[in-house]
């Protein structure tokens, strides 16, 4: 009788995910399978609103054992530090540059998820893909002030945001990447460019963030452009 059972139970498994389709493997390490150089036109926000054009750096040896040691002051004094000429300037660096202290590159990507996965970045292009910090920018483009809204970030492991040079939200201590998990304060996209930067640092496991700006009512926020320069 128990063999009946366990035997039933498999084939309704069995059937339920036959007729859901087949189940996708995200074991692939392919970097085209997550991201791609970005195109030469503007970007725009996905459907949720998230931002899916980073120029992105190679990541820098940073090597922990643990996450549990990233606290508020531990990674603003990482951040704090000056790893390459412009850093969280409004003039950001051209893709393929080099930043020659450090003998990595930057890379202008266009990620094809909601979030941005750093380690296959990382795993694709670089020797170091644990203890790590990633370096991103981007550009939003307004054709006016837009008031009133958060930027919203989520993150694997930890990681500060900027705009335009000020701190806009930090998120601590050894995370999961989740969207929303924090946000700014209130604040207003100005006309023209406004620039982002992002720091991610990780010790052991993946790295990955996702970004998105939110209105008062947590909506997402789209009526602006993208770029890297």
């Amino acid at each position: 009788m128990r063999y009946f059972l366990l035997t039933f139970v498999t084939l309704l498994l069995s059937a339920s995910l036959s007729a859901q389709g087949p189940v996708m493997s995200d074991s692939s390490t392919a970097l085209d399978k997550y991201m791609v150089p970005a195109s030469a036109s503007p970007a725009s926000p996905d459907a949720d609103g998230f931002i899916g054009r980073w120029l992105l750096l190679e990541p820098i040896s940073k090597p922990n054992r643990t996450n549990t040691v990233f606290t508020d002051s531990y990674i603003r004094e990482v951040f704090g530090q000056t790893y390459f000429p412009g850093q969280l300037g409004n003039t950001l660096p051209k893709d393929g540059s080099k930043v020659k202290k450090l003998k990595l590159r930057w890379h202008a990507m266009d990620s094809k998820l909601f979030n941005v996965k750093l380690f296959r970045f990382a795993t694709n292009l670089a020797p170091e893909h644990y203890g790590v910090i990633f370096w991103a920018a981007t550009v939003v483009n307004c054709e006016e002030d837009i008031p009133g809204v958060r930027l919203s970030a989520g993150s694997n492991s930890a990681s500060m945001w900027w705009i335009d040079g000020k701190e806009a939200v930090i998120l601590s201590g050894d995370r999961r990447m989740v969207m929303d998990d924090c946000a700014s304060l209130p604040l207003t996209l100005h006309k023209g460019r406004n620039v982002i930067w992002g720091a991610v640092i990780n010790g052991p496991g993946m790295s990955d963030f996702c970004v998105r700006f939110i209105d008062s009512d947590g909506n997402p926020v789209k009526n602006f452009t993208i770029t890297t320069e």
